[in-house]
């Protein structure tokens, strides 16, 4: 169903925030509540300021006070109010207040919504800067019962609780605005959101489309786009193949990370990760409990001709996920800016599991040039953490076994490298599968697209048969090639 409106052309540029909140309130259909909790009702401020509220806005309210939030939206077992379940609850709840208490027969195409947020501002400390959820629940047509969402989870950047007041209201604007009149372009709503905001005053770490209206959308696609437009810096999948907050997964965790390409994903990876998560969990002040295993893959591994390839990424992550593990998809070039971002969230102890080229590649100067301290800044944030590398071992082409006893780094770099060796930094994986370490992703995915056969051995159990039913990564049945 199209919205519209009459005067709309002078909406036809990017709106004002006023103009945004004056045409919701202008389209009579529009309908629903506003329920924040946390950072007072920034964003009703909005839409009570632009006017022509009355017909738009149903009830604005506040709950501060935890029991009479309780008496509400019920309470929270774990204590914890600022949650993405908490949200899920509170536009739940106000949909069905509005339902029951206005009459269809009186109001039959009133399109009824609810937004909601439930947010944490900066600690008197400034320790904590804060972060928050804010949703909508809605319809785009009066008669259908089934209701659309849109949920994102944000961290705040600036250093002043006022300041994030005002931005908040900004955010909630635009995402009801770009609900109603961009809910066909979820991509341009993505961008929407950052209309009269800055990326160094907010962070959109994730978000999630559901509903009839967004039915054929890939959340996991648009969370490439949170990356892709430096809205965040990764984004994480759970093995169910859904989006899933990287703070409720990493945080206070053991944290095991494991970087590649993934392109197809191959026997070796996996064996890299099964031996070095069996040294990792027997590490002092690493418990298996509390341990979380991550495989990365940073936005350059992404590229193909300068853009990224977003059915590329669909296949590597899918593939990963089927195999039960967490996927992080990161803007991190560096390994020290992979840890850093994981020591947001834990302070226990971590491992890096790679092969020796990657290695190799960190004691490389020219990834650092653009820090003051160079290679031994880039060095303090990396080993300065709880961490260790486990490091899986390559044969060259002569068929010399390489390790971290004979690798070789720049000359310059030896008596760094050393130093780290030496302190325990680095150790070698090795209780290793020797026959298959002349497999490479990049030889397989060649032989994939090229027709090959024998490629189906180099990878797990289960890959080259989803590889083949989904047509991965160049793949054509057989009789396909044969036609050609």
């Amino acid at each position: 169903m199209e919205i519209t409106l009459k005067g709309d052309k002078e909406f036809e540029e990017i709106p004002s925030l006023k103009n945004k909140a004056l045409r919701i309130n202008l389209n009579e259909n529009i309908y629903g509540t506003f329920a924040e909790i946390g950072a007072g009702q920034e964003t009703v401020r909005q839409f009570f300021r632009a006017g022509g509220g009355s017909g738009t806005i149903a009830k604005a309210m506040s709950a501060y006070d935890k029991d009479f939030s309780d008496a509400i939206y019920g309470a929270e077992q774990d204590g914890r109010y600022v949650t993405e379940e908490r949200l899920r609850k509170m536009l739940t709840h106000e949909i069905q207040l509005i339902e029951e208490r206005i009459s269809r027969d009186k109001h039959p195409n009133k399109m009824f919504f609810s937004f909601a947020n439930t947010v944490a501002t900066i600690d008197f400390a400034k320790k904590y800067k804060g972060h928050g959820w804010v949703g909508i629940k809605y319809q785009i047509e009066p008669h259908h019962n089934s209701y659309n969402e849109i949920i994102l989870h944000f961290r705040f950047k600036e250093n002043d609780a006022r300041l994030q007041q005002e931005t908040l209201g900004i955010l909630g604007t635009n995402l009801i605005y770009g609900a109603y009149y961009k809910y066909n372009e979820p991509k341009k709503i993505l961008r929407y959101l950052y209309d009269h905001l800055d990326k160094d005053q907010i962070e959109i770490d994730t978000i999630n489309f559901s509903g009839p209206v967004f039915k054929d959308v890939d959340n996991r696609l648009m969370s490439l786009q949170l990356v892709k437009n430096n809205m965040t810096d990764a984004v994480m999948f759970a093995p169910d193949g859904n989006n899933v907050l990287p703070a409720r997964i990493l945080y206070k965790k053991n944290i095991l990370a494991l970087r590649g390409s993934f392109r197809p994903v191959t026997k070796v990876n996996i064996d890299m990760f099964e031996k070095s998560y069996d040294m990792f969990i027997k590490e002092n002040k690493v418990d298996i409990n509390n341990t979380q295993v991550v495989f990365e893959i940073t936005l350059s591994n992404l590229r193909a001709e300068g853009e990224i390839d977003e059915q590329d990424f669909m296949d590597r992550a899918e593939l990963l996920c089927s195999l039960g593990h967490t996927v992080l998809i990161s803007n991190f070039q560096e390994y020290y800016k992979l840890v850093e971002y994981f020591s947001q969230y834990s302070k226990n102890r971590m491992g890096l599991s790679m092969g020796v080229s990657n290695l190799v590649d960190i004691f490389d100067e020219k990834y650092y040039r653009h820090l003051s301290g160079g290679i031994l800044e880039a060095f303090g944030k990396l080993f300065f953490k709880d961490l260790r590398v486990y490091l899986y071992p390559m044969k060259n082409e002569d068929g010399e076994l390489s390790t971290s006893e004979n690798l070789k780094v720049h000359p310059r770099m030896k008596e760094l490298y050393k130093f780290f060796k030496y302190n325990g930094k680095v150790v070698d994986i090795t209780d290793y599968d020797p026959t298959i370490l002349t497999i490479f992703s990049r030889s397989v995915l060649k032989s994939i697209s090229d027709g090959d056969e024998g490629w189906e051995a180099m990878l797990p159990p289960g890959v080259s048969k989803i590889i083949k039913e989904k047509s991965l990564f160049g793949f054509e049945a057989e009789e396909v090639y044969r036609s050609r």
